[in-house]
């Protein structure tokens, strides 16, 4: 099918050959990579790698938001990690605890598919969020001060951008809950239906999926836009383009 995509850009002269090769190379490499490594990981079966792991991915998905947002921003990375890592453990928590109730905590054949879900989730709706928030706060800086030199807070100033960020960041999640099973099916329902398991298992599956992420998404979107909104004032109240 690659092979069959290059010939049609060939034919189409769309000059996308070499980005449709380089993006089948690395998607057979990484996920020959990360199948060797869950493989030793859900052999071992040790909560400290299962933590090691995560701890790389809610890196690397802080990174990706955090550079997506602002590389201007101080202390941006340490806001958008932690935002996401508070609502991505939340969601573990009552997932493992309430729902799935594993054998033990850590168990990686659920705690890494989930929180990996989780964790691209928070990433996009973080970046979504953060992105409009700060392009939307650098070009109102005339209503902002207007505002504050009307008598309102920092917060009250931004209140209505921060709320229009947060919608922003969470519209994806948003519009898969809409049409998920009538216009999609999503992976984790379409996995275990491959699997064999029963249909009904796998909406309920899919259902407890998608509760999640609504839950996390709009957890990390509050997060990242209240730390944002808060760096675009000093101690004196005034506003600071970034």
């Amino acid at each position: 099918m690659v092979i069959l995509a290059i010939a049609l850009s060939v034919w189409q002269r769309l000059g996308l050959e070499w980005n449709l090769a380089l993006a089948a190379g690395r998607t057979i490499i990484q996920l020959l990579v990360v199948g060797y490594v869950l493989a030793a990981v859900f052999a071992l079966r040790n909560p400290w790698l299962v933590l090691g792991v995560l701890g790389v991915m809610l890196v690397i998905a802080a990174i990706v938001a955090r550079n997506r947002i602002s590389q201007r921003i101080p202390h941006l990375l340490p806001l958008v990690g932690g935002s996401i890592l508070v609502s991505t453990a939340l969601t573990l928590l009552y997932t493992n605890l309430f729902v799935i109730q594993p054998a033990v905590w850590y168990e990686p054949q659920f705690l890494i598919p989930l929180a990996g879900i989780v964790l691209g989730n928070a990433m996009n709706g973080a970046a979504l969020s953060g992105e409009r928030l700060v392009s939307t706060l650098n070009a109102s800086q005339l209503e902002i001060e207007t505002h504050l030199s009307l008598g309102a807070t920092p917060q009250q100033a931004v209140a209505q951008y921060r709320r229009d960020a947060i919608k922003a960041g969470l519209i994806p999640t948003l519009n898969t809950m809409m049409v998920v099973g009538i216009v999609t099916l999503p992976g984790i329902m379409t996995g275990q239906l491959l699997g064999g398991a029963d249909p009904l298992v796998a909406a309920a599956y899919q259902m407890v999926i998608m509760f999640m992420l609504a839950f996390a998404t709009l957890l990390t979107t509050s997060l990242v836009t209240e730390g944002i909104s808060r760096n675009f004032f000093n101690q004196a109240a005034q506003f600071v383009r970034w």
